[in-house]
C-alpha cells in the first residue's frame, strides 16, 4: 500500500487531506475489534468534496490509510496537542466515541509505533515538506489548506453540536493576520453556514508546524460538519449539500491563492 498520493498543481496553493485515508491493512484489522475495521472516524470524502480546487491550480496530497493506522496530523513524538482536553494520539487506541480499537491485548507498543512512523507518517510530511518548497520556490509564497471534516456530535471531544465551518489558524500563529481577516469577513457575510474560528479546533500539527506566515507560508485549517455534504450514519455522499458548501470553499480557496499573489515578491 502506497503511503499517499500527490496531485502537482500550478498555483501556490497546497491542500493536505491527512485523515481522507481509509484503508487498514489486514495484519492490523485482524488485531481491531469490527467497528474499527470500518475505520468511521475517517473525514469521509473530504477528496471528492475538494476535487474542484485541481481546476484552480492546486496541489493536493492525501493518504490511503486510516488515522487508525498513524494520525498524520499529530507530532511523531506523540505530545498532546490540546493539552488538558480529549484527544486521540499518534497511534489511536480509542474511537471517537471511547470504545477500544484493538482486541484486549492486541494494542501497538513503542517498537510497532516508531515503524508506523516510519511506514507511513515520514513519507507524507516529506512530500507535504517538499511540495511546499517547490510552490515556494516558484511563487515566493505559498498557502497550505489543511481539509478536514468531523461528525457535528462527538460527546468526546467537544460539547453539543459543532459549527459547521471552524476555521482554525492557531490562534492566528500559522497564518498571516490579513488572511485570517479575509477568511473570517467571508464567512461573517454569509448566512448559510455557522462558523467558528480558533473555537474548539484551532488546528492540528500540520498547520502548526508549517505555518510560517514570516517566511511566505500560511496554513490554514477548514473542519467541516459532516452533515454539510453526507449523511453521518451511512456514510454516503450527498452531491447536493456538498455542491452547496463547495461553493464557499471554493470561495475561501480563491481568498487563500489571492492572498499568496499579492504577497509574492
Amino acid at each position: 500500500m502506497s503511503p499517499y498520493t500527490l496531485h502537482r498543481g500550478t498555483a501556490p496553493l497546497l491542500i493536505s487531506l491527512p485523515h481522507n485515508g481509509s484503508a487498514i491493512p489486514d495484519d492490523l484489522a485482524a488485531r481491531m475489534k469490527r467497528p474499527a475495521r470500518r475505520s468511521p472516524d475517517t473525514d469521509w470524502h473530504v477528496a471528492e468534496l475538494y476535487d474542484f480546487a485541481r481546476g484552480m491550480g492546486a496541489s493536493v496530497i492525501k493518504p490511503f490509510a486510516s488515522r487508525y493506522v498513524v494520525d498524520l496530523n499529530r507530532p511523531a513524538d506523540g505530545h498532546a496537542l490540546y493539552p488538558g482536553q480529549s484527544e486521540t494520539g499518534l497511534v489511536p487506541t480509542v474511537l471517537f466515541n471511547g470504545e477500544p480499537i484493538y482486541r484486549a491485548g492486541a494494542e501497538p507498543d513503542a517498537t510497532e509505533i516508531a515503524d508506523r512512523v516510519k511506514r507511513w507518517w515520514k513519507p507524507y510530511h516529506r512530500a507535504l515538506a517538499d511540495e511546499l518548497a517547490r510552490l515556494k520556490a516558484e511563487f515566493g509564497h505559498v498557502v497550505l489548506w489543511e481539509g478536514h471534516s468531523i461528525r457535528s456530535h462527538v460527546p468526546m471531544l467537544f460539547d453539543g453540536r459543532l459549527p459547521d465551518l471552524n476555521l482554525g489558524t492557531a490562534d492566528g500563529a500559522s497564518c498571516s493576520p490579513g488572511l485570517q481577516a479575509k477568511l473570517a469577513d467571508l464567512l461573517e457575510k454569509q448566512d448559510d453556514y455557522s462558523f467558528a474560528v480558533n473555537g474548539r479546533f484551532k488546528g492540528g500539527y500540520i498547520t502548526r508546524h508549517y505555518g510560517k506566515p514570516a517566511h511566505g507560508i500560511d496554513a490554514v485549517q477548514l473542519e467541516l460538519a459532516q452533515l454539510n455534504y453526507m449523511d453521518e450514519d451511512s456514510f454516503e455522499y450527498l452531491p447536493k449539500k456538498a455542491a452547496s458548501v463547495q461553493v464557499l470553499i471554493g470561495e475561501m480557496l480563491k481568498v487563500c491563492l489571492d492572498s499568496a499573489r499579492t504577497v509574492a515578491p
